[in-house]
């Protein structure tokens, strides 16, 4: 943290204590770390997104820790922003935790009134269901099914932290699809002898670049149990700059982006660009990126506690 205060308090100290008061020590630290950030530059609209990790056991107790801190020094907390799971278990279980807060500690301030903002391509049909089940949402953000035809789907893209000075880091998520491969890495494509991609390979930065004829073990990025030996007949690299601190490196003209798209989805089978039930193309990892990210999902992972 670059600065600690806030109202020439340690509010870091501040929520330590909290934290401890309340039993909730096994929460996520980087996560905490980075509310206080957020508290300390926003503190009079400080609503919190708490599925970086595990939402019931860090986000949400990382949210009331920093919050109670913050009532403590005049500010009112606003709430939470959901982005992935079960979104109306969550929202309950999570009310649930704000009325204990009440139970548990005088305040002149409501905690069940905070605020639950949902998130995560919200539409119509998610609407109802969660109306269906009940939910304890105030507030939904629909952004993509809002403003974009279904008929012409929108390329949802995210850009997210890997690495901070050198060191990896990693984004965990109840959506095993948006947790974050870490670490800089390059990526190339494997080609077999029909000249067709097989798979996309990736590998951590510095690592020397991968070769035809060589054979490579090919790691599912999250599930131990999917993996394959690969000889590529080709290797393409897939990365290069083309936007630099600013400044454009390479200026690409619209028709050759288009005829190199062509050219690779030609590249394809059949069958991964069929309209109806496409195959996957697959992306996978090397060992040692496969070994680092499963370590690093441990050590950022809280531990449940169950009685």
């Amino acid at each position: 943290l670059k600065s600690k205060e806030l109202d020439g308090v340690d509010f870091w100290a501040l929520v330590g204590k909290k934290r401890i008061s309340l039993g909730w020590t096994n929460t996520n630290e980087g996560e905490l770390a980075a509310f206080v950030a957020y508290a300390i530059a926003y503190p009079e609209g400080f609503l919190a997104l708490v599925d970086t990790y595990d939402t019931l056991e860090s986000g949400v107790p990382n949210f009331i820790c920093v919050s109670l801190a913050l009532l403590d020094l005049g500010y009112k907390p606003k709430g939470i922003r959901l982005d992935s799971g079960d979104l109306a278990y969550l929202s309950k279980e999570a009310r649930k935790m704000f009325q204990d807060v009440n139970a548990r500690i005088k305040l002149d301030f409501d905690f069940s009134n905070c605020m639950i903002v949902a998130s995560n391509d919200i539409n119509e049909k998610v609407l109802v269901s969660l109306a269906e089940q009940g939910h304890e949402i105030d507030a939904f953000g629909i952004g993509t099914n809002l403003v974009t035809c279904q008929a012409q789907p929108a390329l949802g893209m995210v850009f997210k932290l890997v690495e901070i000075k050198h060191k990896p880091c990693i984004k965990l998520s109840q959506n095993v699809e948006k947790m974050t491969i870490p670490s800089s890495k390059n990526a190339y494509r494997f080609y077999g002898s029909n000249g067709r991609a097989i798979l996309d390979f990736m590998q951590p930065s510095g690592v020397p670049p991968p070769e035809k004829g060589e054979k490579y073990l090919c790691r599912h990025p999250t599930d131990m149990s999917k993996r394959a030996y690969v000889t590529p007949s080709r290797v393409v690299p897939l990365l290069h700059t083309i936007w630099k601190e600013g400044v454009a490196m390479e200026t690409v003209p619209w028709q050759s982006a288009k005829d190199r798209v062509l050219e690779q989805l030609g590249e394809l089978r059949e069958d991964m660009t069929r309209l109806h039930n496409p195959t996957d193309y697959k992306v996978s990892v090397s060992e040692a990126l496969f070994d680092q990210t499963q370590t690093l999902w441990l050590d950022a992972a809280p531990v449940k506690e169950i009685s």
